[in-house]
């Protein structure tokens, strides 16, 4: 089981994606996403430059290991390059044990804890009539959960509101697009986004909300009170996490369910949003916050203060991020949701899965490791092409958070 090779691919069936592929003395391979959206090829060069000349010789069995070999040993700890490289090569170890021992990944940590996994799915439109529409068609579909985003009137660009229907890409290529927002015509306008949402269809879909990290912590407070009458499972990430203590105002004027974390790459960015109760679900995800080994670390500690998974599941993650998810969904005993951005046919093509939907559920398969493989022949058909997530500003011109 020593590592004899090990090499990154990078492709682009319609977005960019990193993977990087470990193969044994025996021939057995693991393969692990080490996407960063935006900034993909630094990842590459840390992992090529730095990371995989460590690798070769190693016994691929000893995940703790080596995990702490990187993380320790890098000395220049954290940070999302960091994280998602060690996470790459996390996931594609845990993908050779499992394969090793014959068995899925799930059973491996410890078998199921439930029969599917919620997920939730995304319904936008750029008016309320559109949204409207779009949250009907995902109840159709036998969504239970579904997080809804609106255009606001007046601002040409909202977050979350994209060309796509099933799946929102907001990377754009070229250099960075700006956008324009004013959070007083949001604040405005979300609300009644709400009430008309549950006066179409009731009380029994789950409804969230992302305010991509736009608010002051006394806004996002004022948003989360103003929603209260719709039961939201969640808002999401109401404001730039760089400052837990932040989140302290909002616990005090709101009830609104909080969710945070899919940009956070280690349990110290959420260690106090845990310990002090001031969130209900940690969003962090694997490819971001070091893979499997690391994710358990931050779900033990969420599990001691009541706090639930609901990992981040955008299309900026490749499939094998989801497939490795949805195992650890399955076992983690404190599980909330999953997001579940589909991504394009193109994508599911070149990363071939065994995890499937069916009434609100993702269930994955028995496939020995996280199930998802790599065309690799079909994946260099794709080659790397340079984008940017956007670049926020406020009517005024004030940089702000996208």
């Amino acid at each position: 089981m020593k590592i004899q090779s090990a090499k990154v691919i990078v492709t682009c069936p319609g977005r960019n994606f990193v993977t990087l592929k470990i193969t044994t003395e025996n021939g057995t391979y693991g393969i692990g996403d080490a996407t960063l959206n935006g900034r993909e090829l630094s990842v590459v060069s840390y992992l090529e430059d730095h990371v995989i000349p460590c690798l070769i010789g190693r016994d691929a069995g000893q995940i703790e290991d080596i995990w702490q070999y990187l993380y320790r040993g890098a000395y220049w700890r954290r940070g999302p390059v960091t994280m998602s490289a060690i996470a790459a090569v996390d996931i594609a170890l845990w993908d050779i044990k499992a394969k090793a021992a014959g068995m899925p990944l799930y059973q491996l940590l410890g078998g199921r804890s439930r029969n599917g996994v919620l997920v939730y799915g995304h319904a936008n439109g750029r008016d309320l009539d559109e949204t409207l529409d779009a949250v009907g068609r995902y109840i159709e579909m036998g969504y239970q959960a579904i997080r809804i985003q609106c255009g606001v009137p007046g601002n040409s660009s909202v977050y979350g509101v994209g060309k796509g229907d099933l799946f929102y890409e907001p990377a754009e290529k070229g250099l960075p697009p700006e956008e324009v927002w004013s959070t007083p015509d949001y604040l405005r306008f979300i609300p009644g986004v709400f009430k008309a949402v549950r006066e179409k269809y009731g009380n029994a879909p789950l409804l969230l909300h992302d305010c991509h990290h736009r608010l002051t912590p006394i806004e996002a407070a004022r948003l989360g009170k103003d929603l209260e009458p719709y039961r939201l499972f969640w808002i999401e990430d109401a404001t730039p996490a760089e400052n837990q203590e932040a989140f302290r105002l909002i616990r005090q004027h709101t009830t609104t369910p909080l969710a945070v974390g899919e940009i956070f790459n280690t349990v110290w960015d959420a260690k106090d949003l845990i310990q002090n109760q001031l969130i209900d679900y940690i969003r962090a995800t694997l490819v971001h916050a070091g893979g499997i080994t690391h994710m358990r670390t931050i779900a033990a500690l969420a599990a001691l203060y009541q706090v639930r998974t609901g990992f981040h599941g955008a299309t900026d993650l490749s499939p094998i991020t989801m497939g490795a998810a949805l195992h650890f969904d399955s076992w983690v005993p404190n599980f909330g949701i999953q997001e579940y951005m589909r991504h394009t046919p193109e994508t599911d093509t070149v990363f071939s899965h065994d995890y499937n939907y069916a009434d609100g559920m993702l269930r994955v398969g028995d496939t020995p490791g996280h199930g998802v493989d790599i065309d690799e022949d079909l994946a260099a058909k794709y080659p790397y092409d340079r984008a940017y997530l956007p670049v926020n500003r406020l009517t005024d011109g004030t940089l702000w958070n996208w």
